[in-house]
């Protein structure tokens, strides 16, 4: 029998990717998103879909309440995707959390993966040495992800006594931005909505238009494809440790530079690539870096794909529209008001 394993926050971005994945690998998916309807998405690959609400326990009497081998808890809101409305932050995060975990506990199973904001290291960072999986956890005290940290500091404090209490083993993955292709290129920044940087830097590539690039452009950041993160997660559910807290990164950091002639090289026409100049008085580009060696040492992670290879098979993404039954096409998400 192929075990059953539960990917909470499935119609999001991580959750699709990760859903698609693991079925993929052999097991039993059990879909689940706050969406009323996934349109059909799940059952063309054979996966059952329900309609969870994470805030109210009562909605997890729809699931099932044995042979469950995992958990993935991919559910909850985000500073990126929301006008700001903290209470959302603390019902979707720490209390849906504690609702899953109580699910958890009453069904007998005992292994939850659950993703971590790299906001509860980031005052650590010295701006060069990698951040390491274990640093005691802080939290911003202002901006757009303050109570978005605290509310996800609280919910792995939850796993971490559901660890003690009930020997539950616990996968909390870090990380900052996971590439992947969604055709809603906006997000917001600091409570503006905005184009995501880097799928700004794909347009104009691809309408052959100037990239200036700004500050120090050999610093670098931590760029991670999302089907190395799939992997990663699959590396968890095979996992027989306790866990604990893991960085995901690749061992190797993009400047700036690498960043934008790569994206040109990938998305720009051959025959009219956009032209690349420099601006070095504007301010510097953001520089992140995590130690991934506990996430190697432990969970064997080996990240497959170069940065090239991530844009390659970002734009093969794009072109397929493989999500597009659940979330729609580039074209739904066209806002002409929106410049850059």
């Amino acid at each position: 029998m192929s075990e059953n394993i539960i990917v909470l926050g499935a119609t999001g971005n991580l959750g699709a990717y990760t859903a698609l994945h693991l079925k993929k690998c052999g097991y039993n998916i059990i879909a689940c998103g706050h969406r009323h309807s996934d349109n059909g998405f799940f059952k063309d690959y054979r996966i059952e879909y329900f309609s969870i609400d994470i805030t109210k326990a009562e909605t997890f009497s729809k699931l099932p309440n044995d042979n469950i081998s995992a958990v993935i808890n991919f559910a909850g809101e985000l500073p990126s995707r929301y006008k700001f409305s903290p209470n959302k932050l603390i019902s979707t995060i720490t209390e849906g959390t504690l609702n899953v975990l109580e699910y958890m506990r009453k069904c007998g199973c005992k292994k939850i993966i659950f993703p971590q904001t790299p906001y509860d290291v980031i005052n650590h960072f010295d701006g060069e040495t990698p951040l390491s999986a274990d640093l005691p956890r802080t939290y911003p005290k202002t901006g757009d992800h303050a109570i978005y940290t605290i509310a996800k500091n609280a919910a792995v404090d939850l796993i971490d006594h559901y660890h003690h209490e009930y020997g539950f083993s616990r996968f909390i993955l870090r990380f900052f931005t996971i590439y992947e292709y969604h055709p809603n290129p906006y997000h917001y920044a600091d409570f503006k909505k905005r184009m995501m940087p880097f799928r700004m830097l794909m347009d104009r590539a691809a309408k052959s238009l100037p990239i200036e690039i700004w500050g120090d452009a050999t610093k670098a950041k931590e760029m991670v494809y999302i089907k190395d993160f799939t992997s990663l997660v699959e590396a968890c559910v095979k996992s027989s440790l306790d866990g604990g807290i893991y960085n995901v990164g690749n061992g190797w950091q993009v400047s700036l530079d690498e960043q934008i002639k790569g994206i040109v090289s990938v998305f720009s026409p051959k025959e009219n690539p956009s032209k690349i100049t420099y601006a070095p008085d504007k301010p510097d580009p953001i520089v992140n870096a995590f130690d991934i060696t506990k996430t190697i040492n432990e969970l064997g992670f080996t990240p497959k794909f170069s940065y090239i290879e991530q844009l390659q098979d970002f734009k093969l993404e794009m072109e397929r529209e493989t999500f597009a039954k659940l979330w729609g096409k580039k074209e739904d998400y066209e806002d002409l008001s929106t410049n850059y």
